[in-house]
């Protein structure tokens, strides 16, 4: 073989090894890695934003909060809380059996409906106010013959016919005669109460979980793994046995007000929410739209939203469900770091559900092992995901 024909040989072979191992880098990177790579952390639909940021950690005790800052603030206006709407009048909810009819002074009231009775896990709403309503899972309605929590993230329309409302009861026992309407109780279920309704959809582990069933299994697995280094400042049982010494239908918010508890859920949350203030107060072109939140080490849930109007309105809430659930977790020496929370933010993939009323809304749940996440879209007045929710379950 001539040199030059040699050389044009080599320099033939050298390109054909370089294009296979390019090939073989491209074809075997699982793609779960190339999108790690290629592009910043995102998550489904369009509230999950490239500009997303996690911002500085707030640390009190058990609990970080990691604040989620966007230099994007959709206009969520067109959309009302169910806590507003119920203060306004705007909509109403009565137990399954009463009917609607106005009142001389234009109200809406319950009529009784003799020929159906009440039921544990449906009332009825109806949205008589001039937006949709966005109701979320774990949020306590107080009235009727016990206090409920909404069982599942939706949107209700406006002008919507009286709509069967799925809920869960907290408590096992109490069915007393209360007011015929629900109010607004401006309370949230603590996370490990919060993920059986939203996540399992389960009534009779909703009970286990307001009974600490769960929460005691965890305590037990974190004392024998010598993760905890003290016992939980407030027992799980302990929360039950204030509720059951409540008053009529006013259980689960009988934590926040018990000489027992209360005090104790309040001065936390007003200690994280200095703390929270004073790391978010100096942003500039950016909002908070939602948190991130662990327990000592472990970074178990987050609430975000598609503007901090949203936020706002959710956030005391909020912030009042963390401090029960971190108040009845063993305290461990662990701190989540920065990069925990990022991590959380990277959607699970391997099961996928989604229901959708036409026109409404859709909502979508994505799961891989224990994590889950619940994202509900409004299709109208504007597509838009108003809020998405991720849990690391605790079964």
């Amino acid at each position: 073989m001539q040199a030059s024909q040699k050389l044009m040989w080599i320099i033939g072979l050298g390109f054909t090894v370089t294009l296979a191992a390019l090939l073989f880098r491209v074809y075997a990177t699982p793609k779960a890695v190339v999108e790690a790579e290629g592009s910043p952390v995102a998550g489904p639909g369009k509230l999950i934003a490239p500009d997303w940021r996690v911002g500085q950690a707030v640390t009190y005790e058990t609990l970080t909060v990691f604040p989620l800052l966007s230099s994007q603030d959709a206009d969520t206006s067109s959309f009302e809380t169910l806590d507003a709407a119920l203060a306004s009048g705007d909509a109403v909810v009565t137990e399954q059996g009463e009917g609607m009819r106005r009142s001389r002074n234009g109200d809406v009231e319950p009529v009784p409906n003799y020929s159906s009775g009440a039921q544990v896990n449906q009332l009825v709403l109806i949205n008589h106010g001039n937006r949709p309503l966005l109701l979320l899972a774990g949020e306590v309605v107080s009235g009727g013959k016990q206090d409920r929590i909404i069982g599942k993230d939706r949107i209700v329309p406006i002008g919507a016919k009286p709509l069967p409302l799925d809920v869960f009861c907290v408590e096992h026992s109490r069915w007393t005669n209360g007011n015929a309407k629900f109010s607004a109780a401006k309370t949230m279920v603590h996370p490990t109460v919060r993920e059986q309704a939203a996540v399992e959809q389960d009534q009779s582990q909703v009970w286990a979980a307001v009974r600490g069933d769960v929460a005691a299994a965890r305590e037990r697995n974190d004392m024998a793994s010598n993760l905890a280094v003290a016992p939980p400042r407030i027992a799980s049982r302990q929360l039950s046995g204030v509720m059951a010494s409540a008053a009529p239908t006013e259980g689960y918010r009988n934590i926040y007000q018990s000489a027992e508890v209360g005090p104790s859920v309040e001065n936390f949350a007003q200690e994280v929410q200095k703390r929270f203030e004073r790391a978010t107060s100096g942003l500039k072109g950016e909002h908070v739209v939602g948190v991130i939140v662990a327990y000592g080490g472990e970074v178990a849930w987050s609430d975000i939203f598609a503007s901090s109007e949203l936020f706002d309105a959710y956030w005391p809430k909020l912030l009042r469900s963390y401090a029960v659930e971190a108040l009845t977790r063993p305290a461990t020496q662990e701190k989540a770091s920065l990069t925990d929370a990022q991590d959380f933010l990277r959607p699970p993939v391997e099961h996928i559900r989604e229901e959708t009323e036409p026109g409404v809304y859709r909502w979508r749940e994505r799961s891989e092992g224990r994590a889950a996440e619940i994202e509900i879209e409004a299709l109208s007045p504007q597509a838009l995901t108003l809020h998405w929710l991720k849990v690391l379950r605790t079964s």
